[in-house]
């Protein structure tokens, strides 16, 4: 009787620390030399311009939670604009997407807004 006790608290135990285990992430690498060049500059705006809309999020939470006023918040997501078009223009100078050296500026770029918004 004492051997079934003990294997259900074991079974609870592992299953419990099962339960703890993050699922693997979701990173992407940066495609290859085997992959288009094409679907690795397209790529490279997508991220950029997932970063553009997660700040953008930000700066709206911040505005809802008080942080700092509407018109601030404004002012940050016209900075973010501008990021965006310019990202944008980059992109319509190659057929729609990022060069790794235009990807790393623009990323310069948004970690300057990143530090005002999170001041």
């Amino acid at each position: 009787m004492q051997r079934i006790i003990r294997a259900l608290g074991g079974f609870a135990l592992v299953s419990s620390l099962a339960a703890c285990v993050p699922p693997p992430s979701r990173q992407i690498a940066e495609p290859g030399p085997a992959v288009n060049p094409h679907a690795a500059a397209v790529h490279r705006l997508e991220q950029v311009d997932g970063r553009i809309d997660n700040m953008g999020r930000h700066i709206d939470a911040r505005v809802n939670q008080g942080h700092y006023a509407p018109p601030e918040g404004a002012a940050l997501h016209r900075r973010l604009d501008t990021i965006r078009q310019e990202s944008r223009d980059m992109a319509a100078q190659h057929g729609g997407g990022l060069t790794g050296d235009e990807q790393r500026v623009l990323n310069q770029e948004l970690d300057t807004a990143s530090a005002a918004i999170n001041r």
